[in-house]
């Protein structure tokens, strides 16, 4: 099953994939323009969204679930990216989680509360290309864990795979 996997932000990180060895990943730019309505950015990230769903055909959406933002702003992008990806699953009954930091970082690295760089160094050792862009980077390693999770825990995704 291939899941697309997010980390929600102005720079928001994608990749997607069934198995560990196919992950892919970008990113995408939201930031708005100086002429653009403030809605732009949710626009934008739902055609994106659509996009990438009719070229790939995910069944799963995770997000990465932060709780404290650098800011205001940040917190309040970030708040509207989460409504539109879960009316956006909601409407196409495409299943949607969140999972936290914490959890992502302590499967990447071993470690809870890992740097970027260490983020980064994870996603170098196991292989993946890979453009630096630490949001693109906490997303592979999100789509990273629910493959690892799933492949572990449900017998008819491992046959899915094979």
């Amino acid at each position: 099953m291939t899941v697309l996997a997010l980390d929600l932000g102005t720079t928001t990180g994608w990749a997607y994939g069934a198995d560990e060895r196919g992950l892919r990943c970008g990113f995408w730019r939201l930031k708005v323009g100086r002429y653009d309505t403030v809605s732009m950015r949710y626009v934008r990230f739902e055609r994106h969204l659509d996009e990438l769903h009719k070229l790939v055909g995910f069944r799963h959406v995770v997000y990465e679930e932060v709780r404290k933002h650098r800011g205001t702003d940040a917190a309040h992008i970030y708040g509207g990216l989460q409504a539109t990806l879960l009316r956006w699953c909601e409407t196409r009954g495409v299943p949607c989680e969140g999972v936290p930091v914490g959890t992502i970082k302590k499967h990447w690295t071993g470690k809870g509360n890992a740097s970027k760089d260490h983020m980064r160094a994870a996603a170098d050792e196991r292989g993946y290309a890979h453009s630096g862009d630490e949001n693109e980077i906490d997303a592979l390693a999100l789509a990273h864990w629910y493959v690892a999770e799933h492949q572990a825990s449900s017998p008819e995704i491992e046959e899915l795979l094979k």
